[in-house]
């Protein structure tokens, strides 16, 4: 699940995930291109403490809720880019 097939050429991004440089596919949502890459944990839960993955893809769930480029959003609903920023917070969780 969510492998990129290696036929096909693939263009990526460079982007900053948690302050480290890193190249992900591009043309697909920063929460796809994470889980492609192998990134599979997007949070952790303010509630439970545990690491969370993204569960619906579609926007419902919030589990890929992350900063991205300053701002919290959900991964799954934001296009990735060249340059973005993206910091899941593994050690600060939000306090909202």
């Amino acid at each position: 699940m969510f492998k990129i097939d290696p036929s096909q050429a693939q263009q990526t991004v460079t982007v900053l995930l948690d302050g480290k440089h890193k190249a992900l596919p591009a043309g697909m949502s920063v929460a796809a291109a994470l889980l492609g890459a192998g990134e599979i944990i997007s949070r952790v839960s303010p509630s439970s403490k545990k690491p969370c993955s993204p569960h619906c893809l579609m926007g419902v769930c919030y589990e890929c809720l992350m900063e991205i480029d300053g701002t919290k959003k959900q991964a799954c609903m934001t296009e990735i880019a060249e340059g973005m920023v993206i910091n899941r917070n593994f050690t600060d969780e939000e306090d909202n």
